[in-house]
């Protein structure tokens, strides 16, 4: 049975659409590779791609993007709420079906080895990849963002896995590695007052005393005059979206302020929606294989 795998590169690039589609359609044409979602965000200056496929077309596919990313987008300009190091800033690969993880960490090693040699942009390997314990959190790597790189890579905590040993001028580093699924989860507020997100993110923060599987910034959104909660939920499954939610809708009352909406960045499992509306509905007896689609499709 066929190996499939997804990636989901973030490129530094959330307003010029004539770039992202350039980098999008390295992805298109790559034989064996589906297309399933991109999204621009103006705010963060950022995109997200989502892709999958076997292991070797993913790797091409992730290859040629991040080339093309690395000739279109020059970070010494770039400015944006999102921290960022790289023109591509991460790539991971995330196991879908018939392969494990122990795989997709060697194909992470094989993509990081062919952008440090090929493409001459540093590469650090992150999460279930990492070659040391401090480099598993990608906050922990991209800390100072690409205009501390220069810096930061002189430390042997640092030091690039694959490629040079300085940031590349224009395109940074990338992060490249294999992880479980994670949900990107915002909530925005009906505020502009920075403070308040930031205070909130803390909150529900794991690394400072909130939820274990949570990881969460505060963030402006200028254009709209809000501010937002933006999380990477790295385990949906013990830290539930509506948990989180919850919790945030509580603290934002306690400012005075309210939840004026939330969104998904690029795609999530059924099963987090499915917990979701169970929760809120209070429904009994409730469980996935009442969910139709499933009924229809199987696995």
């Amino acid at each position: 049975m066929n190996k499939i795998v997804e990636c989901v590169p973030n490129f530094s690039e959330g307003r010029d659409k004539e770039k992202l589609e350039r980098i999008v359609d390295e992805i298109r044409k790559q034989e064996g590779v589906k297309l399933l979602d991109y999204s621009m965000d103006r705010d963060h200056n950022r995109s997200v791609v989502t892709f999958v496929g076997e292991p070797d077309q993913v790797i091409e596919a992730a290859f040629n993007a991040c080339k093309k990313a690395a000739e279109l987008i020059d970070l010494r300009t770039h400015k944006g709420e999102h921290p960022r190091m790289g023109a591509t800033d991460v790539i991971p690969l995330i196991p879908i079906k018939n392969i494990s993880m122990q795989e997709c960490v060697e194909y992470s090693k094989k993509l990081a080895k062919r952008i440090g040699e090929e493409l001459n942009i540093p590469v650090i390997l992150y999460e279930k990849s990492a070659s040391r314990p401090e480099r598993e959190d990608l906050a922990v790597i991209r800390k100072g963002e690409f205009e501390g790189m220069f810096e930061k890579l002189k430390q042997e905590a640092f030091k690039p896995d694959f490629g040079p040993d300085k940031p590349h001028e224009s395109a940074g580093v990338t992060a490249v590695g294999a992880r479980m699924p994670l949900i990107a989860f915002n909530v925005n507020l009906n505020t502009n007052n920075i403070d308040i997100a930031k205070k909130i993110a803390q909150a529900v923060r794991g690394k400072s005393g909130g939820f274990k599987y949570c990881k969460a910034l505060g963030f402006e959104l200028k254009e709209r005059n809000i501010v937002q909660v933006s999380m990477n939920m790295v385990d949906y499954t013990k830290t539930p979206l509506y948990r989180v939610f919850q919790v945030i809708e509580n603290e934002a009352n306690r400012y005075g302020v309210n939840v004026v909406g939330s969104e998904i960045v690029g795609l999530v499992p059924l099963n987090a929606l499915v917990d979701t509306a169970d929760y809120f509905l209070k429904l009994e007896d409730f469980s996935y294989d009442k969910v139709l689609e499933n009924r229809i499709y199987g696995d």
